[in-house]
């Protein structure tokens, strides 16, 4: 995983760091209004439901807090105003399901309570006291009750209250969290496809296609639940976890003490958990990014698949690493299903127990009762601990998959990436000149001390067999590559010393396999570019002899263009690609095998119109086909990285060397040029050893 991948995603959170902190402010708020809930029930409780057993005290001013009874008033002892006369004290009790009025004070209310005969017997650990005392009837207990019910009724509006506060947080927290989260992700996406379009081309050269679209879609997605999900459950089970031991605190110093164990619990767990669920994760995404490429390869090579029949060899191929994946696939579940609820059940049941014990060893020794409004409030709370708990668990698979998929998608944006100047360049000439130019992809040279001098308006044909290095001296001139020997000016400006974006502006290339987009024919010739109007892109066609070829299509040139243009022939795809980088009107155009999947009409009806598109700028030709070539100005042989003929197409014949030698070969000998005498011997060697 990437070593800084935490760093990173905190500084993708602060591009919306604004409505994050919207969000885990009305988090806080929710929490917070969430957990008034079991202090209000502690209120209701102990200060209206259970305050009928705080002692009563006779007065003679009825009002809405006093009480009616046998023809006397009486009003609990803390609703009396300061300096307000107290009269007699006397106790309403409960004994099992009956509640009993005392006339009189009661020294101990806790203990065993009994009623029988008009008696109420406690026993308590002071001993056993007995206090003469009248059951109550329904309507005589609900008039000791009827100065409670607005203290109750104010309380139940403070939770609707609450409860509609922390309903109103949750949706904001919920809509921010997630908005922030996609603009978040859109930015890393958008910064991830740029970047790739900043790396160079050697770098595709050894990472598969569907392995870099799995970075961009699979894996930032990934990222995105991160965001979405976990982010919202460990930062909602942090802040209420923080709540929930604020509130158990207030309640009870002590308990809220005993209750801290859960924390490093939660932590070792979540440090243990990750060292194995880390390893799986890394291969599980290793794999997905692996099924992608195949997936990639198999569909653009399905014609090859079936006319070799290595249908059963691809499935098989497939089949492995998908049996790879479920494997590890089963076994983040099976170490997720060993957690989760397991976990949090036992560190629930662990709590309550200490939680028991505590209360039983207090009523043992006597000391440390507290109220049962405080106990139902603590419970709440302590079982609320346990709700944030689980989720943060159930998302520690969530959490190390996102982290994983993260560090992949750092790990490519690392990759060192070409600058990209904005701006350009005036058009320039077209005068190139490569001075003892050596280059090497590795360790070996495929390019050796070449140079020579195109100037504006020239045509240079290189030919040679495969792998001799006409494709590299193409390479080097788009600056693809740059050479560790030697240099290339164009127009007297050594190209390392521009920007390789304004080089690029002004050349135009044709390769032998061309590549279509999806779109149609119009937009494939000036690919979106709105200096390019229609009409230079109808010229262009017409200039190339496309317009012939491809007027039977319904709709012309806004005929749609399917994925790499494969309702099109060859020939057609060719010629759109012709007319493509005329459209664009470089100063270097490059012709990259460019008539060899053209037949041979076709051929002959573009050739003509090269001869005048060639005019003006400087041409460089790749070709096997050697007759597409005989008006070139300068002809280079290559030979192993090496120039070892060079010249126009006449006087390499002349030579008798290796052009000559190929261009025999391909023409037949019957229908080759005489062979000059002084050229005899050459020929001969050449003969014994054929290119």
């Amino acid at each position: 995983m990437h070593a800084n991948t935490g760093k990173a995603l905190f500084k993708y959170a602060l591009t919306a760091k604004n409505t994050f902190i919207l969000a885990l402010v009305m988090l806080a708020v929710g929490v917070a209004a969430e957990l008034a809930g079991p202090f209000i029930a502690r209120y209701m409780i102990d200060d209206h439901m259970l305050a009928i057993e705080r002692p009563f005290y006779e007065t003679s001013t009825p009002s809405e807090e006093t009480v009616s009874y046998d023809g006397r008033y009486f009003k609990r002892g803390d609703r009396f105003a300061e300096g307000e006369v107290k009269g007699q004290e006397i106790r309403v009790l409960q004994a099992g399901m009956t509640f009993v009025f005392i006339d009189g004070p009661v020294m101990e209310t806790s203990g065993d309570r009994s009623y029988s005969d008009g008696i109420l017997t406690i026993d308590s650990k002071s001993g056993k006291a007995e206090y003469p005392a009248v059951k109550l009837t329904k309507s005589e207990l609900f008039a000791f009750y009827k100065p409670e019910i607005p203290g109750i009724l104010t309380l139940i509006g403070w939770y609707f209250a609450f409860l509609a506060v922390a309903i109103v947080m949750e949706f904001g927290k919920t809509y921010w969290l997630q908005s922030s989260a996609n603009k978040v992700i859109q930015k890393l996406r958008l910064d991830v496809y740029s970047h790739i379009q900043r790396l160079p081309v050697n770098f595709f050269d050894n990472l598969p296609a569907g392995k870099v679209v799995s970075r961009v879609t699979n894996d930032t997605e990934a990222v995105k639940d991160l965001f979405i999900a976990v982010l919202s459950n460990f930062f909602s089970g942090v802040i209420n976890m923080l709540g929930v031991y604020v509130a158990l605190f207030l309640l009870d110093i002590r308990l809220g003490f005993i209750c801290l164990f859960v924390v490093p619990i939660i932590w070792l767990w979540v440090v243990l958990y990750r060292k194995f669920a880390t390893k799986y994760n890394t291969i599980i995404r290793s794999r997905l990014s692996e099924i992608n490429a195949i997936i990639n390869e198999s569909i653009q090579g399905m014609s090859i698949i079936r006319i070799f029949r290595r249908e059963e060899q691809t499935r098989e191929e497939f089949e492995n690493l998908n049996d790879d994946y479920m494997k590890h696939q089963n076994k983040m579940l099976n170490l997720n299903a060993l957690t989760s609820h397991n976990l949090v059940n036992v560190i629930r049941s662990l709590s309550f127990a200490i939680v028991l014990w505590y209360f039983g060893s207090a009523q043992l020794t006597g000391a440390g009762i507290i109220s049962l409004g405080v106990l139902y409030a603590f419970v709440d709370v302590l079982g609320r601990l346990f709700q944030p708990i689980t989720g943060m668990v159930n998302q520690l698979a969530a959490l190390d998959s996102s982290m994983v998929s993260a560090g992949r998608v750092f790990k490519l944006m690392d990759e060192p990436g070409e600058a990209v100047t904005d701006g350009g360049m005036p058009r320039y000439t077209g005068n190139v000149e490569f001075k003892n130019v050596s280059f090497a992809y590795k360790k070996d040279y495929v390019l050796k001390d070449i140079s020579f001098e195109a100037k504006q308006g020239q045509t240079v044909a290189l030919v040679g067999h495969t792998g001799s290095g006409k494709s590299s001296i193409i390479n080097l001139l788009f600056r693809f590559y740059d050479p560790q020997k030697g240099t290339i000016t164009i127009d007297g400006q050594d190209i390392t010393k521009l920007p390789k974006q304004w080089i690029r502006q002004h050349m135009g290339i044709v390769l032998q396999d061309p590549y279509l987009f999806t779109g149609t024919i119009a937009s494939n010739v000036s690919l979106g570019d709105e200096r390019i109007s229609r009409e230079s892109v109808e010229k262009a066609l017409a200039d190339v002899g496309a317009a012939r070829l491809l007027q039977h299509l319904p709709k012309g040139i806004d005929e749609p263009v399917v994925e790499k243009g494969s309702t099109l022939s060859a020939g057609e795809r060719q010629l759109i690609s012709f007319a493509r980088a005329l459209a664009f009107d470089p100063a270097i155009l490059i012709l990259d095998e460019a008539t060899a999947n053209i037949d041979t009409e076709t051929e002959a009806l573009i050739q003509s119109a090269l001869e005048v598109l060639k005019r003006g700028r400087t041409t460089f030709i790749i070709a096997h086909r050697l007759s597409t070539i005989r008006s070139a100005d300068q002809i280079l042989v290559l030979h192993r990285g090496e120039i070892v003929e060079r010249g126009t197409h006449e006087e390499l014949l002349a030579q008798g060397g290796r052009y000559y030698q190929m261009y025999r070969l391909q023409l037949g000998s019957a229908e080759a040029e005489p062979l000059p005498p002084q050229a005899g011997s050459v020929s001969a060697k050449a003969a014994v050893n054929p290119v």
